[in-house]
């Protein structure tokens, strides 16, 4: 494949070098402990987590996910419909927690970010096609010393060299329901809270969807086998896998977990008075936050209105 241009938003082609690389396409560049600028990408953090880097620092520590989310990242909205995102969580200079003297203090189980640091890469697909695709391109920040170096490789030596072939065939899927969820755009319309809720809790809090798939809420909706729910359950990357395919079932319909007959009509009407006392709820929600709207809008037309008078009584001295 040849490289390509990228087109890359305005903000961000300080850094970004706009080519599209693939893994063949050859690159200058090193990164050890010796080199000037040794972690001073790790002061100026601001690395977004994908569902595999959550599993693997969750393992680090030895925690529960949620305790995890709650101890190590911070939450973000990654698009205007607040899919949910988390983030490293750092100090308040913005340098990384799990930075130490020696370097990165979690370093066999880093975030992909973190790996392809000065590279980038994003999943892409072309108009017109159902096959999605990485590219890479470098990202020169001024602090990042490592393409002064001399020491040539391909694209993907310097991936294989970071351990990122995991990282990337575990996350490839992840980051294909977030491509869909942006294509698809407003055709799929604005997901519920529900669905949001269970897009977080899918990606990054594995171990309370695992307790969800357990739970009697669940096999009142899905059909697993045994033996296949045993497999999901006792192992991390299991789990996280299936939950890809239970965002596909959420977020796009799609039915790839197979469901017990009339399971959301037989559900509805367990849960019809809850719902409905819901629905009541955020309806009279919203009309109070638009009977707020109307009268804040008053109060401004009014003030304007005011403004205009004393301006137009206010002549010569007496404006002094």
């Amino acid at each position: 494949m040849a490289e390509k241009k990228l087109d890359i938003p305005q903000d961000m082609q300080s850094s970004l070098v706009p080519e599209m690389l693939n893994l063949d396409s050859k690159i200058q560049f090193n990164c050890h402990k010796n080199i000037s600028c040794y972690n001073q990408c790790c002061k100026q953090a601001d690395i977004t987590l994908t569902a595999y880097d959550i599993v693997r620092m969750k393992q680090h520590f030895d925690m529960d996910s949620s305790e995890f989310l709650k101890t190590y990242t911070v939450p973000f909205e990654m698009d205007a419909h607040g899919t949910p995102g988390v983030k490293m969580r750092t100090d308040d200079d913005s340098v990384c927690i799990h930075m130490t003297e020696e370097g990165c203090g979690i370093y066999e189980n880093r975030p992909s970010a973190c790996r392809y640091y000065g590279m980038g890469v994003m999943s892409r697909r072309d108009q017109g096609s159902t096959e999605d695709y990485y590219v890479y391109f470098r990202n020169k920040e001024d602090i990042c010393k490592g393409w002064e170096e001399d020491h040539e490789q391909t694209v993907g030596e310097y991936r294989e060299s970071q351990g990122l072939l995991d990282y990337d065939e575990y996350n490839r899927e992840w980051m294909q329901l977030i491509l869909k969820k942006k294509s698809a755009g407003y055709s799929i319309g604005k997901p519920s809270d529900m669905s949001m809720q269970l897009f977080f809790m899918a990606s990054y809090d594995l171990d309370r969807f695992k307790r969800f798939i357990e739970s009697p809420a669940f096999a009142k909706v899905y059909l697993l086998e045994q033996a296949e729910k045993d497999k999901i359950v006792s192992d991390d990357i299991e789990l996280m896998k299936f939950g890809y395919r239970f965002m596909r079932h959420v977020l796009f319909g799609e039915e790839s977990i197979p469901m017990v007959e009339n399971a959301y009509e037989k559900r509805y009407e367990e849960r019809k008075d809850i719902i409905e006392m819901r629905h009541k709820v955020e309806v009279d929600e919203y009309k109070r936050k638009e009977e707020e709207r109307k009268k804040e809008a008053l109060r401004v037309d009014d003030e304007r209105q005011d403004d205009g008078h004393d301006a137009d009584a206010c002549h010569g001295d007496s404006c002094k």
